[in-house]
């Protein structure tokens, strides 16, 4: 018989108790049941858990940390690149920890007490500060807390929406919010901020000039999507059509992961497919 490991034991715990939590939610999810999943005792998961409210902060712990290491990152790289760092890091480490975000938005009390809450209310302030800038106003500073929820609140909200898709959407709106330029369009290329990052929406990739410039007239109505390329390599035009053949994917999706314009996915799909 094989001998189990305690850090073996030790996630599984915390996987099940992320799966009650998030299915019954913490308050109504008794440590009794949490071993009964795992057939063990529950002082087994005593001995790794003192309560249950260390399980929650273990379950916590990985979201904290990522964030904290985010922020140091910012910190410490030109303050140029700060606000864009913090922007693009947040809304991916939120869309990394989609399923303890879940859980904690029904039962989020329950991290207003000891050491975590004062650690994300630090780290919060710390992304407040990166986002507004040096010497920033009021307005600045109202600018960034919110901008802070619109890198969190969708997460939780529009847990059906793809990676790349809400991703690409929380960036557009964030720096929309904060005067950034962004192409036109939902789901834009929205990874600048302040005129000085990159292009930053799932995996877009750059391109020069165009993107500041405005539009004026019928010259502007059907021109492409600026930093999309116009044509899809051979590699991907398989993939776009195998998306599409799946049913899985909109149009929409496929551009987003593919980091093109839907007019060019729409170009590259079979003609007896393309809607």
């Amino acid at each position: 018989m094989t001998v189990e490991a305690p850090d073996d034991t030790r996630s599984r715990i915390l996987r099940a108790a992320l799966d009650l939590f998030a299915e019954h939610g913490y308050q109504r999810t008794p440590l009794r049941q949490i071993a009964e999943r795992l057939r063990l005792t529950k002082a087994a998961i005593l001995y790794h858990f003192p309560s249950k409210e260390h399980l929650l902060t273990a379950l916590i712990e990985p979201l904290v940390s990522d964030l904290e290491a985010l922020l140091d990152a910012a910190e410490a790289g030109p303050s140029e690149r700060a606000r864009t760092t913090v922007l693009e890091g947040w809304v991916d480490t939120m869309l990394a920890h989609r399923r303890p975000l879940g859980m904690l938005f029904h039962d989020i009390a329950l991290v207003t007490r000891g050491d975590t809450y004062h650690r994300l209310m630090r780290i919060a302030l710390r992304a407040n500060d990166l986002i507004a800038g040096v010497d920033a106003g009021r307005r600045e500073r109202v600018r960034a807390v919110q901008a802070v929820a619109m890198c969190s609140d969708p997460i939780v909200f529009f847990a059906d929406v793809p990676d790349a898709v809400l991703r690409a959407d929380m960036l557009d709106g964030v720096h929309r919010l904060l005067g950034d330029p962004v192409g036109p369009g939902p789901a834009g290329d929205a990874g600048r901020a302040g005129g000085t990052g990159t292009p930053g929406g799932a995996g877009a990739p750059a391109s020069g000039g165009g993107a500041d410039a405005p539009a004026s007239g019928g010259a502007a109505r059907g021109r492409r999507r600026p930093g999309r390329p116009r044509a899809m390599g051979p590699e991907q035009v398989e993939t776009a059509r195998r998306m599409h053949a799946e049913g899985s994917h909109s149009a929409d999706e496929i551009a987003v992961a593919l980091g093109v314009s839907r007019a060019t996915v729409y170009r590259h799909l079979d003609p007896a497919g393309a809607e």
